[in-house]
């Protein structure tokens, strides 16, 4: 996939965007996963009206990336005023449904940010395909002693009201990078450009 970064400039004061940008921009709005958060109830990745949708692929054993990036989502969105925090979801996508019940999941992820959303399949085409849908990667393997091992890409994906996946930020992009993003992203939409 080719990822280019954008700008939004222009002499009304607008700046370049601190995420990378993908032309044309990725449709996810037919991916569906169970939201474990929400009785195993379908969720399709697309943002409220107005809204937009932060989505991130980890698992709760991870033991720096994935609380690294939930926690810079937290400050990022606590740094949003409170309506433009009323039009921003964040929802975690487990690759290892293996050991992360529906329970833990939604706990870790609602512990972060409150109100955060959790999905999870044991299917594994079904994750494959969301997963591809993204642009993102994982490998779960168990070794000859039993241990798990689990990679992923470690990337954050913002999906607008269409589905349309708006801007990716990799892995050390600050909170306020993010809550700048976040905050020009939903003034767009809210302007109708």
């Amino acid at each position: 996939l080719l990822l280019a970064m954008v700008s939004c400039g222009g002499g009304d004061g607008a700046r370049a965007l601190a995420g990378i940008v993908r032309e044309p921009l990725p449709d996810v709005s037919t991916v569906t996963l169970p939201e474990a958060s929400a009785g195993e109830a379908p969720m399709t990745f697309r943002a409220a009206p107005g809204g937009l949708l932060v989505v991130y692929f980890g698992y709760l054993s991870c033991p720096d990336v994935c609380p690294t990036t939930m926690a810079d989502l937290r400050t990022a969105a606590a740094k949003l005023t409170a309506a433009e925090r009323a039009k921003v979801q964040v929802v975690m996508i487990t690759v290892d449904p293996g050991r992360d019940t529906a329970d833990s999941l939604t706990a870790y992820v609602r512990g972060f940010v409150p109100g955060g959303r959790a999905a999870r399949t044991t299917d594994p085409t079904q994750l494959r395909a969301a997963a591809d849908a993204f642009g993102a990667d994982y490998a779960v393997k168990t070794a000859a002693d039993g241990t798990v091992e689990v990679s992923h890409t470690a990337y954050v994906y913002v999906v607008d009201d269409q589905g349309r996946l708006r801007i990716t930020w990799p892995f050390g992009l600050e909170a306020p990078e993010m809550r700048s993003d976040l905050h020009q992203l939903l003034t767009t939409a809210s302007s109708g450009a």
